[in-house]
């Protein structure tokens, strides 16, 4: 496993019910700005990590998942309206707002 690998699972792996980030503050939190795309892979290619908490800078639901991850998130008290996380900033918790 690469160092990006270890530290992206490890932030993925921090995420809590009703917390919804965007693939960009998973790389950035990993210590790896700009790696987006490699989040992404990571998330395609690995079981057991909390993907639908992870979205599109824009809010926007994995493309082809979009039904799956919906249904994980409103589980999860997120609100999911056109095929996009609800309610302005994306980084947030249904309980309090984290900041990185």
């Amino acid at each position: 496993m690469t160092p990006f690998q270890r530290s992206a699972r490890a932030a993925l792996e921090q995420l809590r019910p009703g917390e919804v980030v965007t693939y960009g503050e998973i790389a950035a939190q990993a210590g790896f700005p700009g790696a987006a795309r490699a989040v992404g892979n990571l998330l395609r290619n690995s079981s057991g990590l909390p993907w639908w908490r992870v979205v599109a800078s824009d809010g926007r639901l994995v493309p082809g998942s979009e039904t799956e991850q919906e249904r994980h998130l409103k589980s999860e008290g997120i609100l999911v309206r056109n095929g996009r996380v609800a309610g302005g900033r994306v980084r947030h918790s249904r309980t309090k707002e984290r900041h990185p």
